[in-house]
């Protein structure tokens, strides 16, 4: 049985356009408005993204951040993370979810216990920021027994030698980080420079799906449309800050804002 990861990439190659990937951090606002911001967003988004929000979060920029503090300041925890995605599950059961976060997530859990939960909820695939290849080999290994795709990063100055090392060891789906920066940075390259490393990536194995993620905006996003998978964050973060700034429902807003996304990817 396909992971519904890869369904997604094939149902949009079939629409001859990007996979959309929507970020937003579990928790932000509120655990209640996590949810509903996922059901509104679940019929243009491709595959959902959920951050588990960190108190040190290294790879985000102020976006992410303020999601994660405002999530951790309302007391999210991670078996909360797992019940949001359970309860989206139960609205809509073929949606991809992959969970982002770092290690120590996993770590306080223990990996098999965590990854049972991560099976029981629904979740489809895992990111974790801080547990490079080769380092999380062994890990990776569990996530494909229970189905789960564990997903590298593959950053601009990794080597030829070591992204064909990695490309070789990973799962159908990688994440090219579009840049040499946290999250959310105003995009330093240009989208062309950002296609030819996408498309040295490409040349190891055609045939497993690479998104291209940071700094991707309702401005940037039609300019990588080539790509397999674009994945939309701190644009949606800044969203649900700003809805809250002026006393406006984050869940309507950021559902028109993933709207315009997926018109223009089309």
């Amino acid at each position: 049985m396909l992971n519904p990861i890869r369904i997604a990439f094939i149902k949009a190659k079939k629409e001859n356009r990007p996979a959309l990937l929507t970020y937003t951090v579990a928790g932000d606002s509120s655990k209640k408005q996590s949810l509903e911001i996922l059901k509104s967003i679940s019929d243009d988004a491709d595959i959902l993204e959920i951050g588990v929000p960190h108190n040190t979060p290294v790879a985000d920029g102020n976006q992410i951040q303020t999601s994660a503090y405002r999530a951790i300041k309302k007391g999210i925890k991670i078996n909360d993370i797992f019940r949001i995605v359970k309860d989206f599950k139960k609205f809509n059961k073929t949606k991809p979810v992959i969970l982002m976060g770092y290690y120590n997530m996993i770590y306080r859990y223990g990996e098999n216990y965590f990854l049972n939960k991560c099976k029981i909820s629904g979740v489809n695939g895992l990111i974790v920021v801080d547990l490079p290849w080769p380092e999380n080999k062994d890990f990776a290994r569990k996530c494909k027994t229970k189905s789960i795709y564990f997903i590298q990063l593959l950053s601009p100055t990794t080597t030829k030698k070591r992204l064909k090392k990695i490309i070789q060891d990973s799962h159908p789906m990688n994440y090219f980080i579009s840049m040499l920066s946290t999250t959310g940075g105003k995009l330093k390259v240009s989208p062309r420079e950002i296609l030819k490393n996408y498309n040295k990536i490409k040349k190891i194995n055609p045939k497993k799906d690479t998104v291209v993620g940071f700094g991707i905006t309702e401005k940037t996003i039609k300019s990588l449309r080539s790509v397999d998978g674009l994945v939309v964050g701190s644009a949606i973060c800044k969203e649900i800050t700003k809805s809250l700034n002026n006393r406006q429902n984050p869940v309507i807003n950021v559902s028109k804002l993933v709207n315009r996304l997926k018109i223009k990817i089309k």
